[in-house]
């Protein structure tokens, strides 16, 4: 076992700047306004805010002298940590999935970084490393990816080849055509109108301090600001962020899924957008939605191009894709005609929607079980549908309203795919030579 390490000493400081004004605020909010009304009102409000510092600050460096982390004598990860109550957890880094550097801005300002490590497993399968100097956190990084491929942990930083940078004007004008920019500019409207017809236009401060929904589009373009895709041995590197920037590292073979989609204003421009499942990374984690990304808006030359390096020697245009029986137009009336499935000996594609079309591509390996369902809209008609159970995240693969004896096909083929690529795959230890 290596000595333990620990985080910067710094540490606390940096937790407690990055989220105590928000704390500091609602305090004035909750109760400021009372407190300066009365006598000694401005120095209870100093006193208190003095002693929400201090608690704050000395439960971090209690947090801080807890965290601790090495490496053991099989190379995995181990983590401690615990005020109250102390635990230890293991990382297995043979199961590691992605690497991310993190840097909020209040981080940035004092030059630290967040070291985020998600490996599959069931339960809390990641760690956080808060906070590391920038050198601290890229060489944790380089340690970690080349422990998990099997490599000699003093191998130095993976050189790295620029892929992709998004344009900012093409990232700009994407989120504004989207359907989801309409609802939120006639949801804004409403907000406005409805609050200054109630309480005036004075009214107006309190939707400005709840947020409007269109602030929703000035995030999500905050956080992809500047994407960038870069390529290392190591895997894939994401880059982006305007105010907080990340960092991602996404290894050889751990990509579960990708998905295609292509909303009604931008198929004009051949603009496509790519999401990714990957092992560790659920659902709820990704609540801003733009974690689970892996290209926010490009050509579809591009975006194949991407695809390429996550799923290599996939060819989802070469799949044979099967129809639905004609039944199912009573099903599902909208997206009936671009509901389609088929697979090949690597890959399972999926296509439905209408108004914004989505395409899936399924690593069989990483297919964990497949179903067969028939819901009550379906039994009557005989139809049913196929589900791919992938590890949680955003992408939900489901070869929808089959026949029921093509659902029972399409599943049964789908085991056998499975099985095999199975029996293939190698990718643990991608970089070690056998």
């Amino acid at each position: 076992m290596t000595d333990k390490r620990k985080v910067h000493p710094i540490t606390p400081v940096v937790r407690v700047a990055t989220y105590l004004p928000a704390i500091v605020v609602f305090f004035l909010l909750s109760a400021g306004s009372s407190l300066l009304k009365e006598p000694g009102g401005p120095i209870v409000l100093v006193v208190g805010l003095v002693l929400l510092v201090g608690v704050t600050l000395g439960y971090e460096y209690l947090a801080y002298r807890r965290l601790a982390f090495w490496f053991d004598d099989d190379g995995d990860l181990r983590v401690q940590k615990g005020v109250v109550f102390q635990q230890e957890r293991r990382l297995q880094l043979s199961r590691l999935q992605t690497v991310d550097i993190n840097r909020p801005l209040v981080a940035r300002v004092f030059g630290y970084a967040a070291l985020r490590i998600e490996v599959a497993g069931a339960g809390d399968s990641r760690a956080d490393l808060q906070y590391l100097t920038d050198h601290d956190a890229e060489a944790l990084r380089s340690e970690i990816l080349a422990r998990s491929a099997g490599l000699s942990h003093d191998v130095g930083e993976a050189p790295e080849q620029s892929l992709l940078v998004v344009p900012v004007k093409d990232l700009f004008l994407s989120l504004l055509l989207r359907a989801a920019t309409v609802f939120l500019v006639l949801a804004t409207a409403l907000i406005v109108v409805s609050t200054v017809w109630a309480s005036g236009w004075t009214g107006l401060f309190t939707v400005f301090l709840g947020g409007v929904p269109l602030f929703m589009i000035f995030t999500e373009f905050t956080q992809l600001y500047n994407f960038t895709v870069a390529q290392s041995p190591d895997g894939l590197r994401l880059r982006h962020g305007l105010l907080q920037t990340q960092a991602r590292t996404i290894p050889p073979g751990r990509v579960c899924a990708v998905e295609f989609v292509e909303p009604l204003l931008w198929r004009r421009r051949g603009w496509v957008r790519l999401y990714v499942t990957v092992a560790g990374l659920t659902k709820s984690d990704d609540e801003a939605g733009t974690e689970s990304v892996l290209l926010p808006v490009a050509p579809r030359e591009v975006a194949d191009m991407l695809f390429q390096q996550v799923m290599p020697g996939a060819a989802p245009n070469a799949v044979e894709m099967a129809a639905p029986v004609g039944r199912v137009q009573r099903r599902s009336p909208v997206q009936w005609r671009q509901l389609r499935a088929g697979a090949d000996a690597r890959i399972a594609v999926l296509t439905r929607g209408r108004v914004t079309r989505r395409r899936q591509v399924v690593d069989h390996a990483r297919v964990q079980s497949v179903r067969v369902t028939q819901g009550p809209w379906e039994r009557p008609l005989g139809l049913a549908s196929v589900h791919l159970d992938l590890p949680p995240g955003r992408i939900t693969a489901t070869w929808l309203h089959f026949g029921v004896d093509q659902a029972h096909a399409l599943a049964a083929a789908e085991l056998a795919h499975m099985r095999a690529a199975r029996a293939a795959d190698r990718s643990t230890r991608w970089m070690r030579e056998e």
